[in-house]
């Protein structure tokens, strides 16, 4: 029953980086956004130099620009996701975020021609009435973003969870229909095998990431942007270490049911909501909640309805 820690493991972990990332992503600090990014690629690329040095994946440098086009999703996804966490409550941001996988359902039915259960097409309309629920709410009058930055900034952070969950959901499309393929022979790495692939994908991305935080860190030098010492970036620095290690965690818990094992991980948005009531004394208006609410049963039942 490893599976059903790691499981449990990897939910707490992505629930705790997204309140770090929160606490990190400062609304009076105008870079914040682009210093998480340094410290997420710092510790990304950390460990993908340690799997390097303790695994023998035998990889092929080359495998970060065939990567490439997938990594820029993901890394490009989490920085419009970490600025529109300075001006937007966790709790809202978080579920939206992870609506991402019904667009991924979406894009392959439309491209792939795939073809999904009663089960999947009803988690979709539910995600859909509660992610409609919230914009509704959160658009339909005046709220402390609005008086607090103005209506043109609260818009554009309101806009940035789904920006995110479109990006991502087209570097998993994109993932899984191109690049972890099951027939190795048409995977488009390097010296890859069955047992190999998904390192190989996950270090090159982690490289990747390391590479556009030097690039951030270089164009802040250049603007002249204070940094600053490590003790003023714990947030930040936590953030990215359990993000990493959600990611570790993940892997080991791929290995079980994964009827039971995928519903536990989609409810990072659960552990997110209640740490954020907790730590960040969040608190949004009841009808919010309860379309919050709406989205978090339909991300768990879409959960479900594709591991049955």
């Amino acid at each position: 029953m490893s599976w059903l820690f790691f499981s449990i493991a990897t939910a707490v972990l992505w629930g705790a980086a997204e309140l770090f990332y929160k606490k990190g992503a400062q609304p009076n600090e105008k870079y914040s956004h682009l210093k998480i990014c340094v410290w997420v690629g710092i510790v990304m690329g950390a460990h993908a130099i340690f799997t390097l040095l303790t695994q023998d994946i035998n990889y092929n440098p080359i495998n970060i620009l065939i990567y490439l086009p997938v990594s820029l999703f993901y890394i490009i996804s989490m920085a419009f996701s970490y600025f529109g966490m300075r001006f937007l409550e966790e709790s809202i941001s978080d579920p939206i975020e992870n609506t991402a996988g019904v667009i991924c359902v979406l894009l392959f039915a439309l491209f792939m021609g795939d073809e999904f259960s009663w089960l999947t097409w009803v988690a979709v309309a539910v995600i859909t009435i509660g992610v409609v629920g919230v914009s509704y709410l959160e658009n339909r009058g005046d709220n402390h973003r609005k008086k607090s930055y103005g209506k043109k900034l609260a818009f554009v952070a309101f806009c940035m969870p789904f920006v995110y969950a479109l990006l991502d959901a087209f570097g998993t499309f994109f993932d899984d229909a191109f690049f972890l393929v099951e027939d190795i022979a048409n995977a488009p790495f390097v010296d890859v095998t069955e047992d190999t692939i998904e390192a190989v994908a996950n270090t090159s991305y982690e490289l990747t990431f390391a590479l556009f935080a030097l690039g951030l860190f270089i164009f802040m030098k250049a603007k002249k942007v204070k940094f600053g010492g490590v003790p003023q970036h714990k947030d930040k620095i936590l953030a990215a270490v359990f993000e990493t290690a959600g990611q570790f965690t993940y892997v080991y818990a791929l290995g079980g049911v994964d009827a039971v094992a995928a519903p536990i991980l989609s409810s990072v948005c659960v552990v997110s909501l209640l740490l954020s009531r907790i730590f960040l004394k969040e608190k949004l208006n009841w009808k919010t909640y309860v379309f919050i609410g709406v989205v978090i049963v339909g991300i768990l039942l879409l959960a479900v309805s594709e591991e049955l």
